[in-house]
């Protein structure tokens, strides 16, 4: 065979590779892909029952029940204009709590509730870790040099 053949079937298997890894990447991106959603875009019918999505809001204040079994907690998620429901069996994050920022994965139930297979607990910018102790507000981080 020619060298001039050779390269060209090499640059045909090198595209053909590329091409493939490319469908196996989007393949299982597809898998792990979901839609953010709210609460009230969730009241308003755009989420189907099964389907996988993430649900972000603010927890209720005064919403939070933990069950007997020590793991399965349920609150309501809010946005200020609807509510929705949320069951999740595990540990919660140590920032999770009533009036704090949440985004859970997971997916609707029949009955209208949202069951999180993960909950994920966000903060400000004015978060503070515990273990920092009461720092003065004003401290500026040191200049990098």
């Amino acid at each position: 065979m020619k060298a001039k053949h050779q390269r060209l079937v090499l640059a045909l298997f090198a595209v053909a590779g590329i091409a493939g890894a490319g469908v196996l990447g989007a393949s299982a991106l597809r898998d792990e892909a979901a839609y953010f959603r709210t609460p009230v875009e969730i009241k308003g019918g755009k989420a189907a029952v099964g389907e996988p999505m993430r649900l972000g809001g603010m927890v209720a204040l005064g919403s939070i029940a933990r069950q007997s079994d020590g793991l399965t907690i349920r609150f309501v998620a809010t946005d200020g204009k609807a509510s929705v429901p949320v069951e999740y069996k595990g540990i919660v994050p140590d920032l999770f709590g009533e009036e704090s920022g949440m985004v859970a994965d997971g997916r609707m139930r029949a009955d209208g509730t949202f069951v999180a297979d993960r909950i994920l607990a966000k903060h400000d910018e004015r978060y503070m870790p515990p273990q920092m102790g009461e720092m003065p507000k004003n401290m500026k981080a040191p200049a990098v040099t």
